[in-house]
């Protein structure tokens, strides 16, 4: 079964900015996203504890990106925005800059 993954404009814009070979490696997880849904397993993909979120992961050497989707009717997933991972730890600030563009995304739905 194929899932629809939807791109809001953030994520977009963000995927654009990186470099070709990350790019293309996030781009893959995207795709992998599409083919598995909710059966894509770690390292591409890993719920965050406390959030109605999860995170597509890729690297390229040194460089890490984490992507942030969420769970939208049977079977589409949402990827809200991204950012170019420089520590061990989730950004808490870009959570909540993901968690503001779900909610945005989910009251335009229901217009």
């Amino acid at each position: 079964m194929a899932f629809e993954v939807i791109l809001l404009q953030p994520a977009m814009g963000f995927l654009r900015s990186l470099e070709p070979k990350l790019q293309g490696k996030a781009l893959r997880s995207i795709e992998l996203l599409r083919h598995f849904g909710p059966q894509l397993p770690m390292p591409h993909s890993r719920k965050l504890v406390g959030y109605n979120l999860w995170e597509l992961r890729a690297k390229q050497g040194s460089n890490i990106c984490r992507l942030f989707y969420f769970h939208f009717r049977e079977d589409t997933y949402v990827v809200a925005s991204g950012y170019v991972k420089k520590t061990d730890r989730t950004s808490a600030q870009e959570i909540q800059r993901a968690l503001r563009h779900r909610q945005a995304y989910l009251q335009g739905e229901n217009e």
